[in-house]
């Protein structure tokens, strides 16, 4: 499966951004999708992610203040709302399959004044 991620930008702390990654299939057709985030110098964590059976993740960072969804077809949202200087990092979203993990290009969120 192919991922293409977008909506990453410049915000002020307290904004909001709203990231989409849109997949080569239906998220139906996967096992879970979902987006993880690396800072400059620290490695890739979890952000939030599903499973196509039900299941959703938080990190504890953002819970309350970002929401996964979908368009119930082939694309996967992250609402982030009242965004930290430390949410600055480089989005990526992901898909898991049965045969692997699928990564797209990264989404870069700065969150500055």
């Amino acid at each position: 499966v192919q991922l293409q991620a977008s909506g990453g930008g410049l915000v002020q702390p307290g904004g909001s951004l709203r990231l989409s990654c849109v997949a080569s299939k239906s998220i139906f057709e996967v096992n879970g999708m979902g987006w993880y985030r690396q800072a400059p110098g620290k490695q890739r964590e979890l952000v939030a992610a599903f499973t196509t059976a039900g299941y959703t993740n938080y990190a504890d960072s953002v819970k309350g203040r970002f929401t996964i969804s979908t368009n119930a077809k082939n694309t996967v949202y992250l609402q982030m709302n009242t965004l930290k200087p430390e949410d600055t990092a480089v989005y990526y979203c992901n898909a898991i399959e049965i045969h692997g993990t699928y990564w797209g290009q990264g989404t870069l969120v700065t969150v500055s004044s």
